[in-house]
């Protein structure tokens, strides 16, 4: 009896998704996937970063599989990317590839102190807009950057990136049993090798290592000048990796309808920069392309998928390398081209929407597209987009402040009614809604429908009693509610207004 009550008593343990054999299988064939299209994007980047293409694959293997047990969101990807690769080049360019490593490190753990000073929090003031905008501008991004791959290349390169697309649309409607990208890339990679077809292959793109990274310290001189060389550096991978991470874990959020722990991924982040670091890497964050295959393309929705990309990913280039090399970059071009496409949102774009869509919403989208294509950095773009986003919001909302009035009876007191919220740009015309001239000796100033933000409006409140002051009149300020009231009894009066 007292084992079938601790029985039902005891707590049923539920076991990983993942450990489901179909859930398992999905998993297995998208880190593969993923792996492969890791692969090419280290080697370019390593190159944009001005480093030996050994040091970009690595650092997408220590990314990944840390990430995927340190972050807060299942299936994101996180490798050496372009972005940081923008960072940390002139560094690598002038000082060498162990102030970059040092630069790496000291990156990760300023991501953790922001991580802990709840830098995660800031992502709710990312309007929509912007988030679309960072959508169509990255889609773009991962479009261009295949082009030059199809550009003086042999003729033969184009039937095979359109077999591929084929297969990577036609597949879907027969069978998910399988990635169909992983079918594109062997099918064309068994086609060229058989019929030994002479097409760039990922060989071409760089030399692969043939051994595992190794544990080590960079040789620098431990110096205060050494810190303040690299802290620049370090600042813009903690800040650029986490605004990327950040904003695209919210858009796997939003792909899989599913919640992820924001604070836990930006310091998984720090965790796994100083991880690749110690390990010779380039440092990194979120992709959003890889991501995108692995989430929209293969299915995936666990850790797993991430870690399996790592481990794939190093076994390919270390134990297959030879292999590896052989696999045309035509096939993996088209996956890219695939990503792009269903990465874009088209709704965004089409004349219906855009016919309904607010002004102000679409030039923040389109500010923070053009802006991330002219800069090649999306974090550069989002920040354009938030900034033009509040200045649209705030003009918007300094026009809803409105200042009505009522004379009493007998004429000697004049009552306004103050409606709408008090900040830096609706108190500027405050100022200008009174009649001081012509009203009584007595005034009342109704705020029971108004909101005191800022000091800028306690300013102008100080204004108005002052003009009315030096006409001898009197103001009275009624009806503040209680965080009104507190900002306006501690500023009044001692902002300086003089008229």
């Amino acid at each position: 009896m007292s084992s079938v009550l601790s029985a039902v008593v005891r707590p049923r343990l539920s076991r990983p998704s993942w450990l489901s054999p179909k859930v398992f299988r999905t998993e297995v064939l998208a880190g593969l996937v993923v792996a492969l299209a890791l692969i090419p994007e280290a080697i370019s980047f390593s190159i944009l970063a001005g480093v030996d293409p050994r040091v970009g694959l690595f650092a997408s293997f220590t990314m990944a599989v840390t990430i995927a047990i340190c972050g807060g969101r299942p299936a994101m990807i996180s490798a050496a990317t372009g972005a940081i690769a923008l960072v940390v080049a002139p560094l690598a360019k002038e000082h060498g590839l162990d102030h970059l490593i040092a630069a790496v490190i000291l990156g990760g753990a300023i991501q953790i102190l922001l991580a802990v000073l709840g830098v995660a929090k800031l992502m709710r003031f990312i309007p929509r807009s912007v988030m679309v905008g960072f959508v169509n501008a990255l889609a773009i991004l991962i479009f261009a950057a295949q082009v030059p791959h199809l550009l003086g290349v042999p003729w033969l390169v184009y039937p095979l990136v359109a077999v591929a697309l084929a297969i990577m649309v036609g597949l879907p409607r027969l069978t998910r049993a399988v990635p169909a990208p992983l079918v594109a890339i062997v099918v064309l990679t068994l086609t060229t090798v058989v019929a030994s077809i002479a097409v760039p292959t990922v060989g071409d793109e760089g030399a692969l290592p043939d051994s595992l990274p190794t544990l080590g310290l960079p040789q620098i001189p431990w110096t205060m000048d050494t810190l303040t060389l690299i802290a620049p550096y370090a600042l813009g991978i903690a800040l650029v990796g986490l605004m990327e991470s950040l904003m695209t874990a919210k858009l796997v959020d939003d792909i899989t309808d599913t919640h992820s722990n924001k604070t836990r991924e930006s310091w998984g982040q720090g965790v796994a920069n100083i991880v690749t670091g110690f390990f010779g890497g380039m440092g990194g964050c979120a992709m959003i392309g890889q991501t995108m295959i692995n989430v929209k393309a293969s299915g995936a929705r666990t850790r797993l998928s991430t870690f399996l990309a790592g481990v794939f990913l190093l076994v390919l280039v270390v134990a297959l390398g030879d292999v590896v090399a052989v696999i045309p970059m035509a096939a993996l071009v088209a996956v890219m081209i695939i990503v792009a496409v269903s990465t874009f949102d088209w709704h965004s774009v089409a004349p219906r929407t855009l016919k309904r869509m607010p002004y102000g919403e679409t030039t923040v989208m389109l500010a923070t597209v053009v802006t991330t294509l002219a800069t090649h950095n999306l974090a550069i773009g989002v920040v354009v987009g938030v900034l033009t986003a509040m200045v649209i919001f705030a003009r918007r909302v300094a026009h809803l402040v409105e200042v009505t009035s009522v004379l009493d009876p007998d004429g000697t007191t004049r009552v306004y009614f103050v409606h709408g919220e008090l900040f830096f740009a609706s108190s500027n015309d405050l100022v200008g809604r009174f009649d001081y001239a012509n009203d009584p000796d007595t005034v009342v100033i109704d705020m029971t429908h108004a909101h005191v933000w800022d000091a800028s409006s306690v300013a102008a409140l100080d204004a108005i009693t002052t003009k009315y002051a030096t006409r001898g009149k009197t103001v009275e300020i009624i009806e503040l509610n209680k965080p009104s009231a507190r900002i306006h009894d501690t500023l009044a009066g001692q902002l300086g207004v003089g008229h």
